[in-house]
């Protein structure tokens, strides 16, 4: 088991994050859907009675989504899995301001595999120490990796100017750009605390794999937080009503896009 805390400093509110971050999800999902690949919108619905946190949220939006990956995994592992057992399947539960998001593959690794990731975003710098609440087994076990959207190097192959906060200024807030030591300038300014752990259980592979992981996921919240604050002009003004329809919109979209075209968006880290 491996675990870290990534926590990402933006220069939004709490309340703008959220549009932002849903509006993100869904351009970041056509992105990465063609070919045969990609993501498939199962369900999107209200839950509540589902304590999260310690019971301290208990309602908000389900989603459950397949993520059909082939090409986006290393190759030491599609050389050991069978071919077709490469889908990955996301529960996740938004009460919004906490989300909780759990990442399986019953397909094949059944109860050796899982990814939790668990989400609060708090309208502070990113210098709170527990607010995950953990014990202290897990606390000893845990890393903090701070996320700087700006100054943070990305792959070549991920960069693109128009989605550099060091460079872009957004014409409907004047936001931007992030320069210096941004982060305790900035106003607005909220965290996204995202303790991610990681479970795999293959012998000889686990600790390869779980660094794989993690290393993903921090170049992932790295690149989608540098487009949430760069997309901002296309997101900024827009009312949870908007989102749903969109969502709506990209779910019938994502499933058209999966069944034609070519193989889109991030591929896997070299090995």
């Amino acid at each position: 088991m491996l675990i870290k805390e990534f926590r990402v400093v933006m220069p939004l509110t709490v309340e703008e994050y959220q549009i932002g971050q849903l509006y993100s999800v869904a351009e970041a999902s056509m992105n990465e859907t063609g070919g045969g690949e990609g993501i498939e919108v199962v369900k999107n619905e209200p839950f509540e009675g589902v304590p999260l946190l310690g019971g301290k949220y208990c309602k908000g939006q389900y989603t459950y989504k397949k993520y059909h990956l082939a090409s986006k995994v290393p190759t030491f592992i599609r050389m050991l899995a069978p071919k077709g057992s490469m889908e990955i399947h996301e529960e996740a539960w938004n009460a919004y301001p906490y989300c909780r998001t759990v990442i399986t593959n019953p397909g094949y690794m059944k109860d050796n595999f899982i990814i939790v990731i668990e989400s609060l975003h708090l309208p502070d710098k990113g210098n709170q120490y527990n607010v995950h609440e953990l014990g202290n087994d897990k606390l000893k076990m845990r890393e903090v990796v701070m996320i700087d959207i700006a100054a943070d190097s990305v792959a070549p192959s991920d960069y693109k100017a128009l989605e550099d906060p060091g460079k872009f200024r957004s014409q409907k807030s004047g936001r931007g750009p992030l320069v210096g030591e941004w982060q305790g300038m900035v106003d607005p300014v909220m965290t996204c605390y995202k303790l991610v752990t990681v479970e795999f259980k293959w012998f000889g592979l686990q600790n390869r794999v779980e660094n794989f992981i993690q290393r993903a996921e921090r170049r992932l919240f790295t690149n989608f937080h540098r487009q949430v604050f760069c997309w901002i002009d296309k997101w900024y003004g827009m009312t949870m009503l908007d989102i749903r329809a969109l969502e709506d919109k990209v779910r019938e979209e994502l499933d058209r896009q999966r069944r034609t075209g070519e193989v889109r968006g991030m591929k896997a880290e070299s090995d």
